[in-house]
């Protein structure tokens, strides 16, 4: 993440997808490294095993699609920033050793097209964007209503690229392995443009969509960083950190109850500090009481305490950019974060360098200001997946930790401009697992020239492709 923003910026450019085999090349020899040592080089941490689940079928429908018989796309789920990493390495090395173990030829080049949120190239840094296009990335901006050189870059490169296409249809990452996020209808929409161009060009395949699903657990589980950590979060949000003794009334329960409350307890002192930073300094109408049912846990009315908070910090940002609230908390996001650019990457001003003084003046000052604004969108951004249930369903490591790193960033994009590289807690391993094949082009037979079957169909195709993702995950 970039320190905070003091003057405006030259539009964001589309950066076209240029592939090139050599820099793919090198970055697959490295990207045993990469999985290792991402972020953190001195650091024992980072994914140390990738394990794969129904490979063959990637294999097969490889060698089809290089056979020319069938159009696919990747939807792969995207719970973290390691994700695409893990993809690369389902590609270069699992499915190619597959395909040897099973006999399956394969004729060229593992590898995908891929989509790309255009805003990763704004906090890492110009060089990324040069990256991904030379390995098949293809850059959409999430909140822009049509990214129509994206869309149809895609469409293009899905009816007719040298290779498969990769999607995460969530959209971005929510932080949990176990919860995949409402999809967007992209996915789908896409397998019934391709249906329809290769129909258009008298063209036989058949396209077929994927799932994937990708999640994470540590080797060992990581108790004692996970306390530490807790023990960091307590003591930078200025909470009294309740000591753990044999003469505390601690004792007796079970080490993951203990995690659990002193979790919770975190949880709702932050909560209790920020309704009253956004009461104070924003004006914002928060009661000191929620109107809930007489039933409702205690984790209940958390969770409806923190809908109403993140709820309260979009409109902060809404009602100054002059967007509607409209639709869920990702949908609000999404809109908020092409509000913002359209302050900071200005395109109505094609000479930033050659404006008077006082126009480039006023220019900088809003984009400051804009990007101020959007910090509160970034942290709701990371608690739009959180639940009542999540941990208490199953209290693993995992899932401790998984919380416990969204508070991390949280307070880190308070604390400071720069977003630092989370602590990692402990070596980890990836499990991937290739769903069965969902063939688009046999949906697409009873909605021809029909636009409301067509809408249906789109919805029904994401509908399927959510339940696919999460039955995987269970």
């Amino acid at each position: 993440m970039p320190r905070s923003i003091q003057s405006t910026q030259p539009p964001l450019k589309f950066i076209p997808q240029r592939l090139n085999p050599l820099v793919l090349q090198i970055v697959r020899w490295l990207l045993p490294i990469a999985l290792r040592f991402r972020t953190r080089p001195w650091l024992q941490a980072g994914i140390v095993k990738v394990e794969a689940k129904n490979v063959e079928v990637l294999a097969e429908l490889y060698q089809q699609f290089q056979s020319g018989k069938i159009r696919f796309l990747l939807a792969f789920r995207h719970p973290e920033v390691e994700d695409p990493l893990c993809m690369l390495y389902l590609l270069s090395r699992i499915v190619p050793q597959i395909a040897r173990q099973e006999g399956i030829t394969l004729q060229s080049l593992v590898h995908s097209y891929f989509l790309y949120d255009r805003g990763m190239t704004v906090w890492a840094g110009k060089w990324l964007g040069w990256l991904f296009s030379r390995i098949g990335g293809v850059p959409v901006r999430r909140g822009k209503r049509i990214d129509r050189q994206a869309i149809q870059t895609a469409r293009d490169l899905f009816a007719n690229g040298e290779l498969p296409i990769a999607v995460a249809p969530e959209g971005g990452t929510n932080g949990h392995s176990g919860i995949v996020s409402p999809l967007e209808p992209g996915v789908a929409q896409l397998g019934f443009w391709c249906v329809e161009d290769l129909q258009k060009a008298n063209r036989t395949e058949t396209v077929i969509i994927v799932p994937i699903a990708i999640q994470y657990r540590y080797v060992e589980p990581p108790w004692s960083k996970l306390d530490w950590l807790l023990t960091k979060l307590e003591a930078d949000s200025g909470l009294e950190v309740k000591e753990i003794d044999l003469g505390d009334a601690w004792v007796g329960l079970r080490r993951e109850e203990i995690y659990y409350q002193r979790l919770c307890h975190l949880v709702e002192y932050l909560i209790t500090e920020m309704e009253e930073f956004y009461r104070r300094f924003y004006h914002q109408d928060i009661p000191k009481t929620i109107s809930i049912h007489e039933s409702a846990s205690h984790n209940q009315v958390l969770i409806a305490r923190l809908h109403r908070l993140l709820d309260k910090s979009l409109q902060v940002s809404e009602q100054y950019f002059g967007v509607q609230a409209q639709g869920s908390f990702i949908d609000r996001c999404r809109r908020l974060e092409e509000a913002g650019w359209n302050y900071i990457y200005r395109e109505d001003l094609p000479d930033i360098n050659g404006l008077p003084p006082f126009k480039r003046g006023l220019a900088d000052w809003i984009a400051q200001e804009a990007d101020l604004r959007m910090r509160h969108m970034r942290i709701v951004e990371s608690f739009v997946a959180v639940t009542a249930t999540y941990i208490q369903e199953q209290p693993t490591a995992e899932r401790f930790a998984e919380t416990a790193l969204l508070i991390f960033d949280m307070l880190s994009r308070i604390q400071d401009t720069t977003l630092p590289g989370r602590p990692r807690l402990g070596l980890r391993q990836t499990q991937i697992t290739v769903g069965e094949p969902i063939s688009v082009t046999e949906r697409s037979q009873n909605c021809q020239g029909d636009r409301l079957a067509a809408r249906e169909a789109v919805s029904d195709l994401t509908r399927d492709l959510q339940l696919a993702l999460e039955k995987m995950i269970g």
